[in-house]
């Protein structure tokens, strides 16, 4: 086995750990969508149609289902980071100052994740990328 060095860290891995980031938050996060509005996996939370927590669930299932994908990355992470900012100022905040007491420590760290998939794009494993190589090829 051959010792990486840091440019191939860099140029090889780095996209592909960004891809792996962005999945694996997407996932947990489409599971939030997945409680609200499918009912599974089962929860007391049946939000009403058009309410802030069924707006809230819908972003997350269909938002969270693009990011799986690496579809629209920026635009959509762009929403859903304002969706988990406003998440921990309505629902979170109120409740204590402190994060890890008010239960908003999550929607904080969706917030800043989501945020620089705006600025860093998708990696290299996504639709995006997929349509952005196509383009160049054609």
């Amino acid at each position: 086995m051959t010792a990486q060095t840091p440019d191939t860290l860099q140029t090889t891995w780095a996209p592909r750990m960004l891809s792996v980031l962005r999945i694996v938050s997407a996932l947990i996060f489409f599971a939030h969508g997945t409680q609200k509005i499918l009912g599974f996996p089962a929860s007391e939370m049946n939000p009403a149609a058009f309410s802030l927590p069924w707006i809230a669930g819908m972003l997350e299932l269909f938002g969270g289902a693009l990011l799986i994908v690496g579809f629209q990355t920026r635009p959509v992470a762009f929403v859903l980071s304002g969706l988990m900012a406003a998440a921990y100022w309505m629902a979170h905040a109120p409740r204590s100052p402190f994060p890890a007491l008010n239960g908003g420590d999550a929607a904080i760290l969706y917030c800043f994740v989501f945020l620089y998939f705006v600025f860093s794009g998708p990696g290299s494993w996504s639709v995006d990328a997929l349509l952005k190589r196509k383009s160049a090829a054609a």
